[in-house]
Formats: C-alpha cells, structure tokens, sequence
C-alpha cells in the first residue's frame, strides 16, 4: 500500500484522475458551438477566458463550468471511494490532465478554473475563500491573471487556517506551484507593467 491506499485503488485515482481532468472542454464547446478552434485565437489557450475572445459567452461559461467540473468529479468520486487522500490524489492528477492533456498533444490550459474546481470539492471553504480572494483582487485591478495568482498563493494560507488536512493543504501547494510555472509569461508582464486589464483594447492574455 502507499499512501494508506491499494494498487488498486492508486492507480484509478492516478489515471482516472488524469482522463478525467484531460477532457478538453473549451476545444469540445467551441467547435460544436460553431466557434472555430479556440487554439487558432487570441492567446491559443484552451481556458474559459480564451474562449471569451469568440465573443461567445455561453461558450466561455460551458467551458469554466466544465474546467471546474471536472475537477470537482474527480475529487468527489475517488474521496467517496477510498478517503480523502484518494481524493486529493486524483485532483492532483486531474489538474495534471489539464495542463497536459493526452488528447491534444499534451497541450492543455493553465488550471486556474480546474484549480478552483478541486479546491471546491477537497475542502470547500477553502475553496471559496480563494474564490472571494479572486474576485477581491480582480475588483481591484481589473486584471485575471494578477487575481488568479494572489488566489493561489493565497490558498495554501486558507487551507492551514481552516481545513488542517496535510492532503489539501499539499494538494493547494502542488497545484498553486504549476500555476505559477505556467504563469511565468504573465508574471514578466506584470513585474513590467505591461499586463492589460481586462476589457482594454489590447486583449489580455488567458489566465
């Protein structure tokens, strides 16, 4: 056994996690909706702001519904199985499929939305505290990726305060450090000055 759990029981929340968290919603909508390949526009990320950038709203909520979705499922289903290590496991791995789903040549999002999703489902105060530290920041700053980035450094800190639980606060700090990683452009935008808010003239990259 590691981590408390069976072979068995790891390597479903491994690889179900995973597909589970590969799904690629923001290319499904938009392509059944009648909207192209959201990797042909803007900043060619597959994520809900995006796909915002079609001028399709309906598109861009099915896809942060999906995003977050998926995560939420991937928790819930291995946490009513087998724990919540099992649980945080498979966000883990979900959060892993998005970024690097297998099905687009391991090309995916940058998890903001799957994050939120995860954080939800594992422990949900936590989650909606970093939710209410997004909108927060955003209402202050009118820019995603800045509020997407404090909610992230933030979550660890509401996981300790109000959950406890060693698998959440690890699950907050594995997914929060790849987020960063995969904000990296963003950040460099940001110590310049020159990331745009949101509703600017010149488009703001995808958080």
């Amino acid at each position: 056994m590691i981590l408390g759990l069976t072979y068995l029981a790891l390597a479903a929340c491994i690889v179900g996690g995973y597909l589970i968290g590969s799904i690629p919603f923001g290319v499904i909508v938009t392509r059944l909706g009648g909207a192209g390949d959201v990797r042909s526009i803007g900043s060619g990320n597959i994520g809900a702001t995006n796909v915002l950038r079609t001028g399709r709203r309906d598109l861009a909520l099915l896809t942060l519904l999906g995003d977050g979705g998926k995560g939420i499922v991937a928790v819930l289903v291995a946490r009513a199985l087998w724990g919540e290590t099992a649980g945080a496991l498979a966000g883990a791995f979900a959060f892993l499929g998005h970024l690097f789903p297998v099905w687009l040549g391991f090309k995916g999002g940058k998890g903001v939305a799957t994050f939120f999703g995860i954080l939800i489902a594992a422990a949900w105060p936590v989650g909606l505290l970093a939710g209410a530290t997004w909108i927060a920041v955003f209402s202050l700053t009118r820019i995603s990726s800045l509020s997407a980035l404090v909610a992230v450094a933030a979550a660890p800190i509401w996981a300790v305060l109000f959950h406890g639980g060693q698998p959440v606060i690890a699950l907050a700090l594995f997914t929060g450090v790849l987020i960063y990683i995969r904000h990296h452009e963003n950040i460099g935008r940001l110590l310049k000055g020159e990331e745009p808010k949101f509703g600017s003239k010149k488009a703001e990259p995808a958080p």
